[in-house]
């Protein structure tokens, strides 16, 4: 039967049972010997699963199961002769599993929804018509319309359009994709058709990485669970106990009457059963990894959450964590009378043959600036040094672009030229020098560019009392000029990855908590030793993805303080939702030794702080910080 079927005749078993406990109290019953046997038949229909669990529990005298309070809860109501009060144990008790059941789906039902959308064929160029997208070999290209679906993820090798990469990155607006650029499965395509090569199968899509890891990370408990879990199994025969003694000691010692303390003992073992002090930490994590899945990141089990929580300090990697490990010209000094645009127009074109990194940042340079190559000849290259070439736009029949060292011993350096080197480098740059004919005519200053979110990342976690601090194997100079540039106070630099992670430990012991987040294999030992290890998921080594608690998918180090506050919200939703449990709980069981308990009223407040704690947890699927915290939403 339907799970949704099922739910609907559980609440219509809770009205009619609700009903018959309030004609029960109007004095209108059922006559003997009819009404032990309907109740025990609705009893069975309602909860058999619990009753049959309950005895083998009790067969094997394992007190420490839940549903073995149940049965003698209903076992002894049945004994009074309180059969309408059986029949209301027995049903909230199961629409208080279901209530748990239905938490928990519901916190899982975004990945869910997101697997169910994933596109199940794809149009392969060339093929004769779409093909199961499990069946697609790797560097196929996929032609994908407007309004599709990406179904795996590749390479732009043609057309342009705009892609909508929420459900990997959680980033609202569309991305410009064209040649070259990469494209992730179960993304949607916005406008133009795209013709994307595949570079993995169906199982090596970064959304099949998010939603496999994060399923994972459902089995993977937090401390409190673990704990709630181990204290579920000492509470309950405890409970059992006392409910025991709740009947002896009046009875025996203060000739009470058997009767009425054996219902005060049935309330207690009802009211104690610990449903809401069990549901609310799974639900709770659940719907903050759920949260935390829809901002790009995957938090890979209970325990990393909680330990984001306590974290005092961040240790930041810098190439491909603040920095975007791309190469950019950042200053450019002219001398005599060449200008800025005679200079990137000779030197781009002079680089345009060179393959390396730094020459393509000189070549995008220009263009980004609108200047096209100049037209060179006689290109030659010394590998370490630099290039040489005659252009044939300007009249300068020899450039010479490298090394400071390399121009000055062939070329005249001016002064004001070895002064511009030497800032640059000063400022942890890369100096390349441009000379024409037989002095310098510029200088260039290139660094590694960063990130545009990286600063407001940087005061995201100050603003809620956490330590960002760089920790980077590059050298120090290129460490402090990238680090003033973002915010952080604290650097480490030329850094080995053994020395990485002896600094995290250093400050664990000194600050407190302490994260690591990185993205190669140099961060791995790092990432082990931290509190908790956080890799940049879409750029990252897979051994830093294997290493880590939370992979950030997007790359957007905002989503750090995200779910720093995400998880402090988490751990104070389950502190009150427990407190809240107990002080119910406290309270009936005060009435109960008291002997002034009612066995209905327990039932209806333990189903209710339960259905108030799932409610409470849910929430925090929908959890956004406060402005005034500083954390980008």
């Amino acid at each position: 039967m339907p799970k949704d079927r099922k739910f609907i005749l559980l609440l219509g078993a809770v009205v009619v049972v609700v009903a018959l406990e309030a004609c029960s109290l109007a004095g209108l019953r059922l006559p003997m010997p009819w009404a032990p046997l309907c109740f025990a038949a609705f009893i069975l229909l309602v909860g058999w699963r619990v009753l049959w669990k309950g005895a083998k529990a009790l067969s094997v005298l394992r007190f420490s199961s839940i549903n073995l309070l149940m049965l003698i809860a209903v076992a002894g109501a049945f004994y009074l002769g309180e059969y309408p009060e059986a029949a209301v144990v027995i049903t909230l008790y199961v629409l208080g599993e279901r209530l748990e059941d239905f938490g928990i789906d519901r916190s899982k039902g975004a990945l869910k929804r997101l697997v169910g959308s994933m596109p199940k064929m794809a149009n392969v160029k060339g093929a004769d018509g779409p093909m199961p997208v499990a069946d697609v070999p790797v560097g196929s290209v996929l032609v994908v319309r407007p309004g599709e679906m990406i179904p795996l993820d590749g390479v732009v090798t043609g057309g342009q359009s705009a892609v909508d990469e929420a459900s990997i990155t959680g980033e609202p607006l569309p991305k410009d994709k064209a040649a070259d650029d990469m494209v992730y499965g179960g993304t949607l395509n916005k406008q133009g058709v795209l013709e994307i090569r595949t570079t993995g199968t169906s199982r090596d899509t970064a959304l099949a990485r998010i939603v496999g890891t994060t399923f994972q990370a459902l089995a993977n408990r937090s401390n409190t669970q673990r704990f709630i879990d181990r204290f579920a199994g000492i509470y309950t025969p405890v409970v059992i106990a006392l409910a025991v003694l709740l009947v002896l000691v009046p009875v025996s010692l203060l000739q009470q009457p058997f009767d009425h303390w054996l219902e005060q003992a049935i309330t207690v073992l009802v009211i104690a059963c610990p449903c809401a002090l069990v549901i609310s930490t799974p639900v709770a994590i659940y719907s903050a990894i759920g949260n935390a899945g829809t901002k790009g990141a995957v938090i890979k089990g209970g325990k990393y959450l909680e330990a984001m929580a306590d974290l005092k300090v961040v240790g930041l990697d810098k190439t491909r964590t603040i920095t975007t490990g791309q190469p950019v010209v950042e200053d450019v000094f002219t001398f005599g009378n060449t200008d800025e645009e005679e200079l990137l127009g000779c030197a781009a074109g002079a680089e345009v043959f060179s393959e390396h990194p730094l020459a393509q940042a000189v070549v995008q340079k220009a263009r980004a600036a609108g200047i096209e190559p100049h037209r060179v000849k006689d290109f030659s290259s010394t590998m370490g040094q630099g290039i040489q070439a005659e252009c044939l736009v300007c009249d300068h029949d020899d450039i010479l672009v490298g090394k400071l060292a390399h121009i000055a011993a062939s070329r005249k350096t001016q002064p004001e030229a070895v002064s511009a080197v030497e800032s640059v480098q000063d400022q942890g740059k890369t100096a390349v020098v441009i000379s024409f004919r037989d002095e310098v005519a510029g200088v260039l200053g290139i660094t590694d560019e960063v990130k545009p979110e990286s600063k407001q990342a940087v005061a995201a976690l100050k603003a809620i009392g956490v330590e960002p601090v760089m920790l980077t194997g590059d050298n120090e100079r290129a460490a402090h000029h990238v680090a003033k540039l973002v915010g952080i106070d604290r650097v480490y630099g030329n850094l080995m990855p053994g020395d990485k992670a002896a600094r995290i430990a250093e400050l664990q012991r000194t600050t407190g908590p302490a994260a690591h987040v990185g993205d190669g294999v140099n961060d791995a030992p790092a990432l082990a030793t931290a509190s908790v290890g956080i890799a940049m998921g879409a750029l990252g080594s897979d051994t830093a993805l294997e290493t880590a608690g939370v992979a950030l998918m997007n790359d957007d180090l905002r989503t750090i303080p995200y779910l720093i506050g995400l998880a402090r919200a988490t751990l104070r939703r389950i502190r009150v939702n427990t407190a809240a449990a107990i002080l119910v709980k406290l309270a009936f069981l005060l009435l109960a030794f008291m002997g002034h308990s009612h066995l209905v009223l327990a039932i209806v407040a333990d189903v209710g702080v339960t259905i108030v704690v799932i409610l409470t947890s849910l929430r925090l699927m929908k959890w956004r910080p406060a402005r005034a915290a500083g954390v980008a939403a």
